[in-house]
């Protein structure tokens, strides 16, 4: 039998943004910010060490991205021109190569997923 392990780590940072290719009166074309949670998945075969990645490791890759985007305008990161949820998300994954998923939430009832396929 072959059985996969993943875990997952949740990451906050706030920052602001606006949607450029929305139409004018969208709200969401106007500058605002959100309080951003992050949720990144590593799914793998359990190594000899019982982990799949420990999670201090995975901060240590994590953390230096997460603190590229905090406090920041997001439409001034390179790849982020148009942040909406599905971008921030890929952009993660992009960043990641252990990671097999990331979810980012804009607020505790929206969010986007980005899947490694």
């Amino acid at each position: 039998m072959s059985i996969k392990f993943s875990v997952t780590r949740r990451y906050t940072f706030e920052a602001g943004h606006f949607l450029p290719m929305v139409a004018d009166d969208h709200k969401c074309k106007r500058q605002h910010g959100h309080n951003y949670e992050i949720e990144v998945t590593v799914t793998a075969p359990l190594r000899d060490n019982g982990f799949i990645i420990d999670f201090w490791d995975l901060d240590k890759l994590v953390d230096p991205l997460v603190a590229q985007l905090d406090h920041r305008n997001l439409n001034d990161i390179k790849g982020l021109e148009n942040p909406t949820a599905e971008h921030i998300s890929m952009w993660f994954l992009l960043r990641l190569p252990i990671a097999s998923a990331i979810r980012v939430f804009e607020t505790k009832d929206c969010w986007a997923d980005a899947i490694r396929t």
